[in-house]
């Protein structure tokens, strides 16, 4: 077993934390989970976190995402968590909730893309590599050889007048009742325009419907390759644990 790191992914219905081993992107242990507070306010969120951290008898730093754009430690925006974190001093909050210790804060979506880049999808990939979550909507993550480009937006780019997120997101299907090969010329028209902008070497897909990616995968018809995510529900946490260890080496600032 290699170096450990611990990580927490906040998300919209649970919280998860677990011990992970830096060398192998591995789960040293069986993750913890709480459902996630409501309402889930700053107070509310930090105390599960230190719960979580509490059960975990982990001592050293920790990395926590939020579904957030995080800027030097403070949430500016909020999805599926409660709007007063807007504004808020997410790091300092997360601190002083476990006893002052040194915490990480960073977007969920970049803490996935960090962990497919670094273990998973994109790990044998030099060049740029775009993580792209498909679910309510579009979450991205840009990394450049192992340097993340945080708080990327993405799935609000616009794309034939109308938002990429509304467009192509795996909620879209279902609202629509589109079938594999509806969805898929819609996914492929966000793609071209991402790539485009961005030539980057990797299309990650992650997000829940990338389980089904043999129905849609090979129905795209952009440019760039395009493989499902491989961490798919364990990303989060991994790529907070790597960030609250490794944080210069992956560009998040501390």
């Amino acid at each position: 077993m290699g170096a450990l790191g611990f990580g927490v992914d906040v998300g919209g219905s649970g919280v998860k934390g677990a011990i992970v081993d830096l060398d192998t992107g591995e789960l040293v242990v069986d993750r913890i989970k709480i459902e996630t507070p409501r309402p889930a306010t700053p107070d509310a969120i930090a105390a599960t976190v230190a719960e979580i951290v509490s059960q975990a008898e982990w001592e050293g730093p920790v990395g926590i995402t939020l579904p957030s754009v995080v800027t030097s430690g403070i949430a500016r925006t909020a999805a599926n968590i409660d709007k007063s974190w807007i504004g808020t001093d997410a790091r300092a909050a997360f601190s002083q909730a476990l006893g002052g210790r040194d915490v990480t804060v960073l977007n969920d979506a970049d803490a996935a893309g960090l962990a497919e880049d670094r273990y998973g999808a994109g790990k044998d990939v030099d060049g740029v590599v775009v993580l792209l979550t498909f679910g309510t909507g579009i979450g991205s993550a840009v990394i450049h050889n192992g340097v993340l480009l945080p708080n990327t937006e993405f799935g609000h780019m616009e794309v034939d007048a109308m938002e990429a997120e509304h467009r192509a997101a795996s909620s879209v299907k279902d609202t629509k009742g589109l079938s594999y090969k509806e969805w898929a010329a819609e996914v492929t028209k966000v793609l071209c325009r991402f790539e485009d902008l961005l030539w980057p070497d990797l299309f990650i897909a992650g997000g829940g419907i990338s389980r089904k990616h043999e129905k849609w995968i090979p129905r795209l018809e952009n440019r760039t390759p395009v493989v499902p995510a491989a961490l798919l529900n364990t990303a989060g946490i991994v790529g907070a644990a790597l960030c609250a260890t490794k944080r210069q080496e992956t560009g998040i600032a501390p």
